[in-house]
């Protein structure tokens, strides 16, 4: 099984961009979108299901913002929107697809860049995540896990580790929950296949040229629980795929 995690920042751009011919591709039978922006009334989704793709969306209640989607080839066995937490469900930040034995989570995470507000109110997002994941298992040993953590967690996923110890995202509170996250186990899939640096998923848009000389984050992942990890066959970034700040990360899976 083939999979993609991708934020678009904004479906209706990314659109704009080529995301339907590079959708034309087969790049993945599953495809999971984070800041999607929109509604799924606000699109011509007939195009995307006229490509085999089922598609499930999450919404935020407050109009383009965040947002998620699922597009699947295979069909799930069970769809949940949000994770029962009410502020996360209210900015459309969860939603969960169940195949067999194996359950799909497409998150985004929130980010901390705005101010001290949506910063504490990351770290509550993080805990309550942490818990609600940590729930899930004991139903549901088999867990995947992607999408925007908006959290690079080591210094060889960000650019310039010195100048942004104190930037949201690489914040030492965020970082150490990421370490107690996999320490929990779970496995980050990118690292089981490539331990070298300079790879990232999300470049900066403040500055033009940061894309082109890859001075970026890699704050996109997949995660499966320790159970998955012998059934990995590989895992990759995508940065020549330009529909977005971010790029795809992907991951080949045995269901």
């Amino acid at each position: 099984m083939r999979l993609i995690s991708y934020n678009v920042n904004g479906i209706r751009s990314a659109i704009k961009r080529g995301l339907i011919d590079w959708l034309k591709t087969d790049p993945a039978d599953i495809i999971c979108l984070q800041e999607t922006k929109a509604e799924k009334a606000n699109i011509d989704h007939s195009i995307i299901e006229d490509l085999g793709y089922q598609t499930y969306w999450y919404s935020a209640e407050k109009k383009g913002y965040s947002g998620v989607a699922i597009f699947t080839k295979p069909q799930p066995d069970k769809l949940f929107y949000g994770n029962g937490i009410m502020q996360s469900d209210a900015e459309g930040r969860v939603i969960r697809a169940d195949y067999g034995a194996v359950t799909l989570i497409n998150a985004y995470f929130p980010s901390g860049t705005s101010g001290e507000i949506r910063q504490t109110y990351k770290y509550e997002w993080l805990d309550e995540f942490y818990d609600y994941i940590q729930s899930l298992r004991k139903e549901r040993p088999n867990i995947i896990l992607c999408g925007d953590y908006n959290i690079a967690h080591k210094e060889i996923d960000i650019h310039s580790p010195k100048s942004n110890k104190k930037s949201s995202g690489f914040l030492p509170e965020e970082r150490e929950w990421l370490t107690k996250f996999t320490a929990s186990g779970m496995v980050d899939t990118f690292r089981v296949f490539n331990e070298e640096p300079h790879h990232y998923s999300w470049w900066s848009q403040r500055f033009p040229t940061v894309r082109e000389q890859n001075k970026g984050w890699r704050i996109d992942y997949f995660m499966v629980t320790e159970p998955l990890r012998q059934r990995l066959k590989n895992a990759a970034i995508f940065p020549d795929v330009k529909h977005s700040d971010h790029c795809p990360v992907y991951l080949e899976i045995d269901f």
